[in-house]
């Protein structure tokens, strides 16, 4: 019989401890260590282990050859413009965000989009039969998906080695629970344990697995840090639920571009791939109005144009007010000042309300020349020019710098039909006579507001 021990983990960071401790010393946070009663690892009997040992001996680097082994096509453009060109055989990949935004709709539709790859669906949170409703609204059936409801890994394990998927999917990762941990599933402990053994499945097999990892209220993964160190890819997928847009972000990838984002429409039949996402971030304006600008921004590899709305009024409890949806505060806060010291126009009292289109985040720094333009447009009430796009970065000095890749910007101001576009005037080897959008120079903020609003 194992002796079962007691230990302490870190509901933040999952460090471990023999006793209880106030404060974190690894992530520093306080009250968050939990108790849970662990038993020490039987090592013949892990279920993802295959329970061969053969002794590795240390090998010179270019002696060790590469395995050429082609990705999986998932079927989806946008989840493999994020992958970086598909999903990687014997890789672990973890797909994180809030309930409801469409986790599981997205691996459901993905799994009927592969009728050659046998699946094997493992749900720890629905019954066969809501699956099943679920996958009929989201497209055709075929012989090659097995579903099975499970939450102990001492059952999970040899199923998998008698059916032999090509492509497993745990949904979710909270609610697996292995025998070799006391504690309930959920747990620190337990999500460790569990993903430890998914991941010696998947290196040992070669078979890519998928989990399906929960938010916390915070926003972030819920679990210990060291999952998302564990798992080779980590997706976030997150939107608001009052647009019907959804995008897909690499926050960690070991084998393609952290940059790349996906975007889906959410639809009564599934999530609709968004190929197109400048047509869509657009609005339409039956007349030109003040406070709107277009931005020439780009994620990852991707240019696509965003539209940016500015509020500005009269502070009415006499403290100004800053907010921001889906751009950073701080920022905004530092054009303000820049607007003021560099152009002089104030906005000391006056309350500014900046909102991006269609429930997206950009941290891009080259929509700084669109964001004082909404601003300034809407002070004064003054429309933007028509069809005219912005891609520049504001210095605290006042000048606009230059942006990288301006040239993939102009080409996509230039597709969606626009007219005219507003770089930085220290932007190197731009001809105008290469494009036929009108390009013009800005090296002063101060030189916007004189060449566009007056």
């Amino acid at each position: 019989m194992a002796k079962i021990r007691t230990v302490y983990f870190c509901q933040n960071c999952g460090t471990e401890s023999a006793k209880w401790v106030g404060k974190c010393p690894s992530c520093s946070e306080w009250n968050t260590f939990v108790e849970e009663i662990v038993k020490p690892e039987d090592k013949k009997g892990i279920p993802g282990s295959s329970g061969k040992k053969t002794p590795v001996r240390p090998k010179l680097l270019k002696d060790v050859s590469i395995e050429n082994r082609p990705r999986i096509d998932m079927k989806d453009t946008e989840l493999n413009r994020v992958l970086g060109g598909g999903l990687v055989p014997g890789s672990l990949t973890l797909i994180a965000g809030e309930p409801g935004i469409g986790k599981s709709t997205l691996l459901l539709q993905i799994a009927l989009l592969l009728p050659k790859v046998a699946t094997l669906y493992i749900s720890g949170e629905e019954s066969p039969e809501q699956i099943r409703m679920r996958a009929e609204r989201v497209g055709p059936l075929h012989d090659n998906f097995v579903v099975l409801c499970e939450t102990d890994t001492a059952a999970v394990f040899p199923l998998l080695r008698e059916i032999e998927p090509q492509l497993v999917i745990v949904d979710s990762i909270q609610t697996l629970s292995s025998p070799f941990v006391e504690s309930g599933s959920g747990s620190i402990s337990q999500i460790r344990q569990c993903t430890s053994e998914l991941m010696k499945y998947a290196k040992e097999s070669g078979v890519p697995v998928i989990l399906v990892g929960h938010i916390t209220k915070e926003g972030t993964i819920a679990g210990p840090k060291v999952l998302e160190h564990m798992v080779d890819t980590v997706l976030q997928f997150e939107g608001d639920r009052n647009h019907l847009y959804r995008l897909l972000r690499a926050v960690k990838n070991r084998f393609g571009s952290t940059n790349e984002l996906g975007i889906y429409e959410m639809s009564g039949i599934g999530l609709r791939p968004v190929q197109n996402p400048s047509e869509v971030l657009l609005s339409e304006h039956d007349e030109n109005v003040s406070g709107v600008a277009l931005a020439a921004t780009i994620e990852g590899l991707r240019p696509m144009l965003i539209e940016i709305q500015a509020l500005v009024s009269t502070a009415v409890y006499g403290t100004p007010q800053r907010s921001t949806t889906g751009f950073d505060t701080r920022r905004l806060n530092m054009l303000l000042a820049v607007l003021e010291k560099r152009a002089g126009f104030s906005l000391a009292i006056r309350d500014v309300f900046l909102n991006i289109t269609g429930g997206i985040r950009v941290e891009d720094p080259a929509i700084d020349l669109a964001v004082i333009a909404a601003i300034y447009s809407s002070s004064r009430d003054l429309p933007v020019p028509e069809s005219t796009a912005f891609a520049g970065e504001v210095g605290l000095s006042g000048e606009v710098r230059a942006v990288t890749r301006v040239e993939q910007r102009i080409r996509e101001a230039e597709k969606m039909g626009l007219r005219q576009i507003c770089i930085s005037g220290f932007t190197k080897g731009i001809i105008q006579t290469d494009f036929s959008i009108k390009i013009v120079k800005i090296q002063k903020v101060e030189e916007l507001i004189s060449k566009l609003f007056l």
